[in-house]
């Protein structure tokens, strides 16, 4: 399972294709994960392993276009614009819109609650919905790949 303490310190002797590599089986890992969360209905589950794996994606890429010193953060938009000039082709309105709406998806596991309330407002419609989106944003990002 993916570690971010143990990937920094770690990664420390791997070059940029490596680190992508790592990411990049992270990110897989997380989309099969949201699939299974798919079947199982637990709709939550779902739009949050499709934030995971989009999130470790863009890191991956991150890697590549911009440094492989990748930021913590969890904004996959803050993330992507740091490199998007570096693209051979531009990251459409919709695209980032799926990115912003992933990002209220994150879940820190410390915040019971609010993880009680999400599971609440998210319903399967809404859950497959960001599901499809995500596969396609995936498999786009993916041919980024320098």
């Amino acid at each position: 399972m993916f570690n971010g303490v143990y990937y920094r310190k770690w990664a420390v002797n791997l070059n940029k294709q490596e680190k992508y590599e790592y990411w990049l089986d992270s990110a897989e890992y997380d989309m099969e994960t949201a699939k299974a969360m798919d079947a199982s209905g637990r709709w939550l589950y779902v739009v949050f392993m499709c934030q995971q794996a989009i999130e470790k994606l863009v890191k991956g890429l991150y890697t590549l276009y911009a440094d492989d010193n990748v930021p913590k953060t969890h904004n996959i938009t803050f993330l992507i614009r740091e490199f998007e000039n570096k693209l051979p082709v531009a990251v459409t309105e919709e695209q980032y819109d799926l990115f912003i709406k992933l990002r209220a998806f994150y879940i820190n596991g410390r915040y019971t609650d609010f993880k009680r309330k999400m599971s609440v407002a998210v319903n399967e419609k809404e859950a497959k919905t960001i599901l499809q989106q995500t596969k396609e944003a995936f498999a786009w990002l993916q041919t980024l790949k320098l």
